[in-house]
């Protein structure tokens, strides 16, 4: 896998396979964009290689980029949810909303993502080798450019926006940050293709059901409930399904509950993850980060229900402490969960980025609107799914707050808490409160994440940075 800035807009292409969903064998010799695509399977090595970008590289270098990799620290470590376990370090910058300009790991998330945009314009660049596939890879190549804008204008707010390849001179597009209305357009038009283009072939791979859902989610956060809950009903009705057993969602990969996950093969040094090796004591090099706060410990446990052991459990090395159990890479005997490598910082562990209970979740919170409840009978239907899957009695009332709490606790540790704060208007209050009974200190500004000081380098001034940084 290559690394390229978004700085470095037209460089050569080093293409590695992602997984059993993707070629294999892949091409392996570092060869020039330009000369490459001239044949449908050609272009398809270059969409593989899009996923390729967003599962990263496992690694302990902080110069390659880890992509997912290390998102929970921009997600969950800045909610409430979870924190480093002994508030060291760079990574403790998250915990208590401190984050510096300089930080390495918002720096390797930025350019990772911009890189996996530069994948995604390099193969529409190149539709037309596609022949038969071009629709469909366009779709894909359209989702996946829509899902980094989405995380990117999310996270850092108005951002530059890369709807092409463009020459290594163009400063003003790749430093200029545009406004977020702007940036919200192309990731609807993007999507929308998207739903237009594909089917539900794949789950490491885009499908019409993960750009529906996705759309969903961009119009909940825009704003557009009508729009939301059509495409939510459209994916309701695509023959997913909630798992019997709630552990299966994260341990049995590839099931009817997930709708778009980033593969990884365990003891595959291409192709494995070590971010659920560093949730654990004593194993990685950073061990000991998105621990579970007392705060995300209380709301689990007073939800009750059947999803509290598969969510996080006491740390066998340090009893105060407690980990997240998704996606634990060396398994649980207590929990009936195997190993997926022999070596945890070689995991298998899929990455789930959207799942059918968010769907259903999102169904109600779209039928919701701006209201603070709701008994529409659709929207109980939805709601009261997820909770009796998770051994719960169904209610007949859904308030604002109730929706935000079983998002919490149902989607626990999968790097939705803070969006979802956020969508909700809940983020301000919410962190305040989390911050002053922690001894932190919480602003408006720290809701954004600073522009990388590399990045503001490379741009001699061009980008301006976010307020408070």
């Amino acid at each position: 896998m290559k690394n390229i800035n978004i700085s470095i807009v037209l460089a050569l292409f080093l293409f590695t396979s992602c997984g059993e969903d993707y070629l294999s064998p892949a091409p392996t010799a570092a060869v020039s964009a330009g000369g490459y695509y001239k044949t449908e399977a050609e272009v398809e090595a270059g969409v593989i290689n899009m996923y390729d970008g967003i599962q990263g590289i496992n690694s302990t270098s902080t110069n390659d980029n880890h992509g997912v990799q290390v998102e929970f620290y921009l997600t969950e470590m800045r909610s409430d949810n979870t924190r480093t376990k002994n508030g060291e370090g760079e990574p403790a910058q998250f915990d208590n909303f401190s984050v510096e300009a300089n930080n390495g790991i918002v720096d390797d998330y930025y350019r990772s993502f911009y890189n996996v945009i530069f994948r995604a314009n390099t193969v529409l660049e190149n539709i037309g080798a596609a022949e038969s596939k071009a629709a469909q890879f366009e779709g894909e190549a359209k989702f996946v450019r829509a899902y980094a804008y989405f995380n990117l204008v999310r996270l850092f707010g108005d951002v530059p926006l890369v709807a092409g390849l463009i020459a290594p001179l163009d400063t003003d597009t790749q430093f200029t940050r545009v406004g977020t209305s702007e940036v919200y357009s192309l990731i609807v038009s993007d999507l929308e293709t998207a739903v237009a283009n594909l089917d539900n072939t794949y789950k490491n791979r885009a499908s019409k059901a993960a750009a529906q859902g996705l759309l969903a989610k961009v119009h909940l956060t825009l704003g557009n409930y009508s729009e939301a809950r059509n495409l939510c009903e459209a994916v309701v009705g695509s023959g997913f399904s909630l798992e019997p057993n709630f552990k299966d969602v994260f341990f049995s990969e590839g099931n009817n509950e997930v709708i778009f996950a980033i593969g990884f093969n365990g003891d595959d040094t291409r192709d494995s993850q070590n971010y659920s090796a560093e949730w654990l004591n004593a194993v990685g090099r950073t061990a000991g980060v998105n621990y579970v706060t007392a705060e995300a410990v209380a709301a689990l446990d007073a939800a009750g229900g059947n999803r509290t052991a598969y969510s996080y459990r006491q740390d066998a090395i340090q009893s105060e402490q407690n980990q997240v159990v998704k996606y634990i890479p060396n398994g649980d005997s207590s929990l009936g969960i195997d190993a997926t490598s022999t070596d945890p910082t070689l995991a298998g562990n899929d990455w789930i980025v959207l799942r059918y209970a968010d769907v259903l979740l999102m169904h109600a919170e779209a039928i919701m609107g701006g209201s603070p409840n709701t008994t529409d009978p659709a929207a109980l239907s939805s709601f009261n799914a997820v909770r009796e899957r998770a051994g719960l009695t169904g209610v007949a009332d859904i308030t604002k707050e109730a929706l935000l709490n079983e998002r919490r606790v149902e989607l626990a540790f999968e790097n939705h808490r803070l969006f979802d704060l956020i969508r909700f208007g809940m983020a301000q209050s919410v962190l305040s409160e989390f911050a002053a009974n922690n001894g932190y200190s919480f602003a408006a500004t720290d809701l954004l994440l600073p522009i990388p000081t590399r990045e503001i380098g490379l741009s001699n001034g061009l980008l301006s940075q976010n307020p408070g940084y």
